[in-house]
């Protein structure tokens, strides 16, 4: 076979865009996450605002909101609402005895509470530093679920669904918003269930982007593969632009492949990573003062890592938390477990006040379900408490949220939400009208059906919203 000579293969394909920079934009994708190529699938075609294009540009809301983007601390585990956010001096008056309407032998709180703040918020003292933001807060104590098992609750509390595979809170705000940043995933975890950041029938873009981050990883570990050793930067573009335009002709003489456009999208995202990814997971670019707020623990450079990203434009971003499952053992369990986030925590709203980002960012707290405000298994000698769907408490702050409200209550025991019931769908549809959405208009057709976050329910607390 005679060689031919100073031939380019890249010259002898059709040329599918206008200029080389719009074909930059368009395609490509990097070696140095190929992990991403399978969490991710389809594309998006919602119309965008900005200069900015693609499946993830920015997009405007229904109607003009302060929230932009959110960060979610999810407890999960189920924290106990009578020992948090929830005090209830009657329980404490029955201590082991027998209350009406409750099975077992009643559990005071072994924790005191102490109003906080001008609104005179009442906090438990495993939360002193978060105390100090009640006026910046919305505790709603009337939350309620439907079943009270955590993997049931934690896939309703993040996607809206009991049993079917539905798409995540977060997947449904970048389908909504977009991302102000196309270098960065819209959607990032730390932690977590994948099903909790599953995109399901929504584009495969909204697909939150997994990152197992602890304090002290080097980069290379916390991304992995995220540079590629063997290939520049500029052969990986060559190679890459090859295999897009030989996508191209694919799609143009057989057919569209949208697994495939999925891909190659995932791999733009991953080419772009790397350098603004790294940079922001690299918390030693911070003060030390700004290290010391948050702590020198896990949580603490989560938070910190969390604020890093949404400051760069990262549209959600959810830390996990958990170990919440108190059966026994609760008052040193309790503290224990609150101690690991009260100060971070607390050092993130305060991070994001004085940034005057906590305007626009939404900050939300909370487990699946809440205690039982008896002892689980009577007779134990270091009780705790069991599962119970029917009461369980968050708070949302920043992000529009009117600071200073307590929202709801629970009866005069704790057991169940009794005034101002906020279901789990009453929940998620606030939070999106924060973000400036009509939950009930943010569909996706799909299988001849429009789908929604909030399924056929859901109603907007407005008492929350400054």
């Amino acid at each position: 076979m005679n060689s031919i000579p100073n031939y380019n293969p890249l010259e002898h394909l059709p040329v599918l865009c206008t200029s080389r920079r719009e074909f930059l934009e368009k395609t490509g994708m990097g070696y140095g996450a190929m992990c991403l190529a399978s969490i991710l699938g389809g594309t998006a075609g919602a119309a965008t605002a900005g200069v900015a294009k693609g499946p993830l540009a920015p997009k405007l809301p229904h109607f003009p909101v302060k929230a932009k983007r959110v960060i979610h601390i999810f407890a999960s585990g189920g924290p106990s609402h009578v020992d948090t956010w929830d005090p209830k001096p009657l329980l404490e008056k029955h201590n082991d005895q027998e209350i009406p309407g409750n099975t077992g032998l009643a559990y005071g709180s072994p924790f005191k509470f102490e109003k906080h703040g001008k609104s005179g918020t009442e906090v438990s003292e495993v939360f002193p530093e978060l105390a100090k933001h009640v006026d910046e807060m919305a505790v709603i104590r009337s939350l309620w679920t439907d079943i009270p098992a955590h993997e049931v609750a934690q896939r309703f509390m993040n996607t809206g669904a009991l049993q079917l595979p539905k798409p995540s809170w977060g997947s449904w705000v970048l389908y909504g918003l977009g991302t102000e940043n196309q270098n960065m995933p819209g959607f990032i975890t730390l932690g977590g269930k994948p099903e909790w950041r599953q995109a399901s029938f929504l584009p495969g873009v909204t697909q939150g982007v997994n990152v197992n981050y602890a304090p002290g990883m080097r980069l290379e570990e916390v991304l992995l593969n995220i540079r590629n050793q063997f290939t520049g930067t500029s052969t990986q573009r060559a190679q890459l632009d090859l295999a897009q335009k030989l996508n191209q002709m694919h799609a143009a003489t057989l057919q569209k492949d949208e697994q495939l456009e999925a891909r190659i999208q995932a791999f733009e995202m991953a080419f772009k990573m790397q350098t603004e990814a790294t940079d922001a997971f690299d918390v030693t670019k911070e003060p030390q003062a700004m290290r010391d707020l948050y702590g020198n623990s896990p949580m603490g450079a989560k938070l910190l890592v969390a604020r890093r990203l949404v400051e760069r434009g990262v549209r959600f971003v959810q830390v996990e938390h958990g170990g919440w499952d108190h059966h026994n053992a609760l008052e040193t369990a309790m503290r224990k477990k609150a101690g690991e986030v009260d100060s971070p925590a607390a050092a993130l709203l305060t991070d994001l006040k004085q940034r005057g980002l906590l305007d626009d960012t939404l900050v939300i707290w909370g487990g699946e379900f809440g205690r039982t405000v008896t002892r689980d298994r009577n007779g134990n000698e270091n009780p705790g408490r069991d599962h119970n769907g029917r009461a369980m408490v968050g708070w949302l702050a920043g992000g529009g949220v009117k600071g200073g409200t307590v929202y709801g209550a629970t009866d005069e025991f704790g057991a169940r939400a009794a005034v101002d019931k906020v279901h789990i769908h009453d929940l998620h549809a606030t939070v999106l009208a924060l973000l400036g959405f009509d939950h009930k208009k943010l569909t996706y057709r799909y299988n001849g059906r429009d789908f929604r976050f909030t399924d056929n329910f859901g109603n907007v607390v407005k008492d929350i919203i400054a």
